[in-house]
């Protein structure tokens, strides 16, 4: 059987074309009331309402805030997750010691962390750093360990014919290089997780996106809602594309 797939220019128009349907229907299940009055707000009515949050100055404060403590969180999260992943990935007798605690606190959401976010940093950005690092972290922690567990074990053979059998030596010229591309997929990840975590990381009163939202659904202003849901969707893609781009000049060696 033959399976037609579609040029780049193809794909394009055709994920244009599948949008712009769907923000047709959309628009005609408010406009001739499929879905009840005010449960859903009508394509239309998001640009007014992204034009009042921009006039107020809400929208760029919201941004700034989240953007404060997605960062912080993402940078904490990735590099303590990745360097636990290394060291026991790398490291027989530290993963032995640890595996019944990643088994213990895997499971526990980021959002189960926020009581203790309140208690231990109180009502501020710190808490909400916190609780986005805890999400980030074991993704890029299975990420790295994953990553290590794969290498060939015959490099750390040609790694010692080299003169380079120490841990440090195996660290810096075989386990780090030939790691890169698993510990950079897991930063990818990592970072459409942490926008995921700003909702719950705002839940209790942080400033930002996310409490932006819980302002606005308070008082069923759902088009303000949605403005928000499309700005975290914005700034991912806008973060993800340029990690991507970051991606590409970092492994630009394996050619």
């Amino acid at each position: 059987m033959i399976v037609l797939r579609p040029g780049t220019g193809t794909r394009a128009a055709l994920s244009i074309a599948g949008l712009v349907a769907l923000l047709a229907v959309w628009q005609a299940c408010v406009q001739y009331r499929v879905v009840p009055p005010g449960l859903l707000p009508a394509p239309s009515e998001l640009w007014p309402a992204w034009q009042s949050e921009l006039s107020g100055g809400y929208w760029q404060q919201a941004v700034r805030d989240s953007l404060g403590h997605y960062c912080a969180g993402l940078a904490i999260g990735s590099v303590l997750g990745a360097a636990l992943g290394l060291v026991c990935g790398a490291a027989p007798l530290a993963d032995a010691l640890t595996s019944g605690i990643v088994r213990l606190l895997r499971p526990i959401p980021g959002l189960a962390w926020v009581p203790f976010a309140i208690l231990w940093f109180g009502l501020n950005n710190a808490g909400a750093t916190f609780v986005i690092a805890i999400s980030v972290f074991w993704i890029n922690f299975y990420a790295a360990w994953g990553a290590v567990k794969s290498v060939d074990p015959e490099l750390y053979e040609v790694a010692a014919a080299f003169g380079h059998g120490g841990v440090l030596a195996r660290m810096r010229y075989v386990i780090l290089p030939a790691s890169c591309p698993g510990l950079l997929s897991g930063f990818r990840a990592g970072l459409g997780q942490g926008w995921m975590s700003v909702v719950a990381a705002e839940l209790f009163g942080v400033p930002g996106i996310g409490a932006r939202m819980m302002q606005a659904s308070s008082l069923l202003a759902t088009d303000i809602v949605v403005v928000y849901m499309i700005t975290m969707a914005a700034l991912y893609a806008l973060t993800d594309f340029l990690f991507g781009f970051l991606r590409d000049r970092l492994l630009r060696w394996q050619g």
